[in-house]
């Protein structure tokens, strides 16, 4: 049974030890957490979770572990690799783990970005080789999935929808006014996700829900049944914390914020290992203003 891909679908961040190497002691705590706030499922592998710099083995483990937490989870595994044979290896590794889905990055590395025709065939290749649901993970800049293209790549028979990041809140209402109920258009406009909801977004799958699991399980909640003003509340109180994570390097930037309230995530996978004093700064003022902190002292082991 295909198992529903809709709602909110946190992604995982990676916990490595000092060393660099997977924390599965830590990542059973962060899946543990996501699953108590109430996720409709878990995608680990993705930009969040660092994918780009997992083994496939490594991919295979985080989908064995939130598998094991929960057996019933739908699990989105992010395939973020540059060539159409890799893309395919991470899958089938994610598939034999116990993925129900994949969330797959068109190649990035700019010497090797195919146009529309190479694309297809990327997608097309991962679905017939691979055989799971495919959402597509439209975040790469010089390589992105137009409206009309994520049209044409809806004919493939496994790409159920797309995630939608680049280009912000109006590539994500151009996808929605081109393709129609046509494929699914999941939000990765992380700071303001109950705005796309307005717009027809079929859930989230979206860094700031790894952050704030609760309150955007509670954002969706209130939007789907009506509390419309009290989930537009939620989405103003998270949106400075996000402006101050966002960017380049973003994933060392949410560890320090999950420290920051308590959460052990682990440290990021190298060559991301530094942060400057003003982005410390500015991600404890926004928690702070936000009421996300109690007090805020020391860096708690940074």
């Amino acid at each position: 049974m295909v198992k529903a891909i809709e709602g909110i679908i946190a992604p995982l961040v990676t916990p490595f030890d000092e060393s660099g190497r997977l924390d599965a002691a830590r990542a059973k705590g962060e899946i543990r957490r996501l699953l108590d706030a109430g996720v409709d499922g878990i995608s680990p592998g993705g930009s969040t979770g660092e994918g780009a710099a997992l083994t496939d083995g490594e991919l295979a483990e985080l989908v064995r572990l939130i598998r094991a937490e929960d057996p019933e989870i739908p699990v989105i595994a992010g395939v973020i690799r540059n060539s159409t044979p890799a893309a395919v290896s991470a899958g089938l590794a994610a598939k034999e783990a116990g993925a129900d889905a994949l969330m797959v990055t068109p190649v990035s590395y700019n010497v090797l970005v195919p146009d529309d025709e190479g694309n297809y065939n990327f997608y097309r290749e991962i679905s017939d080789r691979v055989g799971l649901p495919i959402v597509i993970y439209n975040v790469v800049p010089q390589n992105t999935i137009t409206a009309p293209l994520f049209g044409k790549l809806l004919e493939i028979e496994n790409v159920v929808g797309i995630k939608q990041s680049v280009g912000g809140i109006m590539a994500f209402y151009e996808m929605k006014m081109v393709n129609g109920k046509r494929g699914k258009v999941f939000s990765a406009t992380d700071d303001m996700l109950c705005s796309t909801y307005e717009l027809g977004a079929d859930g989230a799958i979206s860094a700031i829900l790894t952050v704030f699991p609760e309150l955007c399980v509670e954002m969706w909640k209130d939007f789907k049944e009506g509390r419309r003003e009290h989930a537009l509340e939620l989405q103003n109180r998270m949106y400075f914390t996000w402006q101050a994570i966002a960017g380049s390097q973003f994933p060392i930037r949410i560890k320090y914020a999950l420290r920051l309230m308590g959460r052990d995530a682990g440290w990021p996978r190298g060559p991301i290992c530094h942060m400057g004093e003003e982005e410390k700064r500015r991600i404890r003022g926004a928690l702070e203003a936000g009421g996300f902190l109690e007090t805020v002292s020391a860096d708690k082991g940074e």
